[in-house]
């Protein structure tokens, strides 16, 4: 039986010392894992960075928009000095949940393209739409998870915490649909 594994063992060897056209396939193989790592560590830096307040209203549609909105908040300036950022809420943090996210977030980019939402006039006439695709995702993920918040200000400044008033529909552009609660959703005032 140890003859039998180990004359296997050695043709595999000498399968993967063959030359293809110009490498080995270990050459190949080897070659092919490095690929995928440097592959991988680029792509998880490029989601991370896509993560941060900073990528989020890099686009005037967010900056002029619900950014605006954000800073009139406790989320923004409170006594902890810890702030909420757009990530904290409207990024999943389970993996899959985010590239979904990231997906469906690739298709708003189609909004500033096409210049569906490149105005102030524009934004609010399709807030309610994008407001309740964000309320149907987060009651989908069982809304926003603070733990990150909660490492940052400490447990008890996240143990008390009720999902307040962040960002207000324009007066005169509608309600959310009656399945949701607009105080829960966080997206009134």
């Amino acid at each position: 039986m140890w003859s039998r594994t180990k004359a296997r063992i050695l043709d595999l060897w000498r399968t993967l010392r063959l030359p293809s056209r110009h490498y080995s396939l270990g050459f190949l193989t080897v070659a092919g894992f490095i690929a995928g790592i440097l592959f991988w560590g680029g792509f998880n830096t490029a989601l991370e960075a896509t993560n941060t307040e900073a990528f989020c209203t890099s686009c005037h549609e967010m900056q002029d928009n619900v950014f605006e909105e954000l800073k009139t908040t406790i989320h923004y300036s409170n006594r902890s000095g810890v702030r909420a950022t757009c990530p904290d809420c409207h990024v999943p943090h389970n993996w899959t949940d985010k590239i979904a996210r990231k997906m469906q977030a690739s298709k708003e980019v189609w909004g500033k393209i096409f210049g569906t939402i490149n105005t102030r006039e524009k934004f609010l006439d399709e807030r309610l739409i994008l407001a309740t695709h964000e309320w149907n995702r987060l009651k989908a993920n069982d809304g926003p998870h603070p733990a990150g918040l909660a490492r940052r200000a400490g447990a008890q400044a996240v143990a008390g915490h009720r999902q307040e008033d962040l960002h207000r529909l324009p007066q005169g552009r509608g309600a959310p649909p009656a399945r949701h609660d607009r105080r829960a959703a966080g997206m009134t005032r």
